[in-house]
């Protein structure tokens, strides 16, 4: 099911693709004839840095040329998007910006040294990643009912460990709902998380699918809920946090990655990147592995990303004004 759909929609974003001029396409001459560079504003291992990974060493083998993973981690993926806006904008420094980079940052951080909507040139979605709450498998709670009855019997006493700012959302606003108070843990990425909650550093988490599958096939970590309405194919029989928890008035607490470059990129090496994506996607082997890493690949136009962009801003925009209370840490 999740195959079919990966290689419809990369089906449809060529589809799309091909309503462009062919002669914008031919414009892009010997690009890429070097290394291109891939920065992600995650450390290793988390989905941005597991997404940027498979389509880089795809790129390489299409290309003919190196594709190289650059992660520079910290300051809610700031610096990254501030050494990628001043690069050379020639299509070799491109970047993998998240919902933290392009939506949440403009609504929490003050001095921005970027700006989302102008610094950057929009190449295509890349994934739609959904959080999930997790626990340790050795001694977690085994329901989300039992978590929340733990978190009201022991007020303020919980840690809760979250990556990106909408997790951090995410993790606030289920405490919130479900009527307990809870310590909030930011961290920087999902290996960080993984290793606290082991460790017993906090004691439920988000995690995104691609990190936190693994670890839970492993027996490593239990999973209780998914906090999306959307199916996960690789879990059918979880419940929604909505359903699981009672808790109808959730909104969807998932993360977002996309490609970018530097604005003012030639629209040719553009329109040649987009068109890649969607290719990468098409290709069933490419589809069976990323359905097996928990990742959904969706790619997209640049038009229909700045779409997206717009549509989410205006959505979390609205979920900030009415909880203007809760502190995400830093």
């Amino acid at each position: 099911m999740l195959r079919m759909l990966i290689l419809r929609g990369a089906a449809l974003a060529l589809l799309t693709l091909a309503t462009m001029a062919p002669a914008v396409a031919q414009t892009a001459g010997d690009y890429p004839n070097r290394t291109i560079r891939i920065i992600v504003p995650f450390p290793p291992g988390g989905p941005a840095d597991l997404i940027a990974r498979f389509v880089g060493q795809k790129m390489s083998e299409d290309f003919g040329q190196p594709v190289v993973i650059e992660n520079r981690a910290g300051g809610n993926t700031a610096p990254a998007a501030q050494a990628v806006a001043r690069a050379a904008p020639d299509g070799y420094t491109l970047f993998t910006p998240m919902d933290t980079t392009m939506v949440m940052n403009p609504l929490v951080m003050n001095n921005l040294p970027y700006d989302p909507l102008k610094d950057f040139s929009l190449i295509s979605l890349l994934t739609k990643n959904m959080s999930l709450i997790v626990v340790r498998a050795s001694d977690g709670p085994k329901s989300i009912k039992e978590l929340i009855a733990k978190g009201k019997a022991n007020p303020g006493k919980l840690n809760m460990g979250a990556g990106t700012i909408t997790s951090r959302l995410g993790a606030l606003l289920f405490a919130k709902e479900a009527g307990f108070d809870a310590q909030l843990v930011p961290f920087k990425g999902s290996a960080e998380i993984s290793q606290a909650l082991l460790s017993g550093t906090v004691d439920f988490a988000l995690d995104s699918t691609g990190t936190a599958l693994p670890l839970i096939r492993g027996g490593q970590y239990r999973v209780l809920a998914k906090y999306s309405t959307r199916p996960l194919p690789q879990l059918p029989d979880l419940p929604s946090v909505n359903d699981a928890a009672g808790l109808p008035d959730l909104a969807e607490s998932s993360t977002w990655i996309g490609l970018t470059g530097p604005a003012g990129m030639p629209a040719a090496i553009i329109e040649k990147l987009t068109r890649k994506v969607a290719s990468i996607y098409a290709d069933p082997v490419m589809a069976d592995r990323l359905e097996k890493a928990g990742i959904t690949p969706v790619a997209s136009s640049p038009a229909e990303f700045d779409a997206f962009i717009h549509s989410e801003s205006e959505r979390w925009a609205k979920v900030f004004k009415e909880n203007s209370h809760l502190k995400l840490a830093d």
